[in-house]
């Protein structure tokens, strides 16, 4: 089995404390990860590579068997057990002097290669020959189909697929469906399915993420002296907003949990934001104009 340099993947030196390791792990995984290199035959494997040196070198233990045994760490303890059989089978007497001949590493790795690298090639091979193609679909929804999690139907190559889609799915998002694509025979692994998302914003929030925006208007009185005015949310109810006296054109005023879900944790939403347009009052009266300049004056 070839040798893999895990410190050299991550691109952090043998020294590095377990914080530069998490740290470095979780920048390159943001990096190479499939939802943001879809088709990129490249990242993923590079993604692979990250995600296997992580699982080596973040922990403590399978760290230390790799420094010390290298391609073959994972088999220390057997090598540990063959080492002091070998030795004891080696012991002799010389002169009335005891010794022992040593087991090298050239020996470790030749004694594995023959007891697992057999195995382990042809089952790789194996997988590799019989994984199926993966299929790449689109799926055009409204903002409004995925404020809650529900079935969709989509079809692909001719078949139709029905699928519950997570809340909160983000325009251009890519997710894979496991075992979806091609399918194999017994003894081989089915492909994968890729959907990339495009959500079509049907209502007259603007979308920032989780959040959503909304501007309304406001008349001038109750921007003057405050009340309260009735406004809606993204899942079609109706709120009671209390205005402040003397509120300001374009007063911002968050209306927290009232966004959109967050992809796959329950219970989670953005806010609401309001922004408030203040409309001037037209076409005034003569009685009117005389107030307004009676106001003029006091101020």
């Amino acid at each position: 089995m070839k040798f893999i340099d895990y410190y050299k993947i991550l691109g952090i030196s043998k020294n590095a404390s377990e914080q530069d390791i998490k740290k470095v792990y979780r920048k390159l995984a943001r990096k190479y990860h499939p939802d943001v290199n879809p088709d990129n035959k490249e990242a993923e494997k590079k993604f692979k590579e990250i995600n296997e040196a992580n699982e080596v070198l973040s922990n403590p233990e399978n760290r230390k068997k790799y420094d010390q045994y290298g391609k073959d760490w994972k088999h220390a303890e057997e090598f540990e057990k063959a080492k002091q059989q070998q030795s004891q089978q080696r012991q002799y007497t010389y002169s009335g002097h005891q010794g022992h001949s040593s087991f090298s590493e050239e020996d470790f790795s030749d004694f594995f290669s023959s007891m697992f690298g057999g195995a382990r090639q042809q089952s790789s091979r194996r997988q590799r020959q019989f994984k199926g193609n993966d299929f790449h679909a689109e799926m055009h929804l409204n903002l409004t189909d995925v404020l809650n999690s529900k079935k969709h139907t989509i079809t692909v190559n001719g078949k139709n697929i029905r699928l519950t889609i997570p809340a909160g799915i983000e325009n251009g998002q890519v997710i894979k469906i496991k075992g979806y694509g091609e399918k194999v025979g017994e003894g081989g692994v089915n492909g994968d399915l890729f959907i990339r998302f495009t959500i079509n914003n049907n209502t007259q929030f603007k979308r920032d993420n989780n959040d959503l925006h909304l501007t309304v208007d406001l008349d001038f009185y109750t921007a003057i002296l405050g009340g309260e005015i009735i406004i809606p949310t993204i899942d079609g109810k109706k709120v009671k907003l209390k205005v402040k006296p003397e509120t300001q054109n374009n007063t911002k005023v968050k209306l927290k949990g009232k966004g959109l879900a967050y992809y796959k944790k329950k219970g989670l939403h953005g806010d609401l934001y309001v922004t408030y347009n203040i409309k001037t009052p037209t076409n005034l009266t003569t009685k009117e104009k005389e107030l307004f300049t009676q106001l003029s004056k006091l101020r």
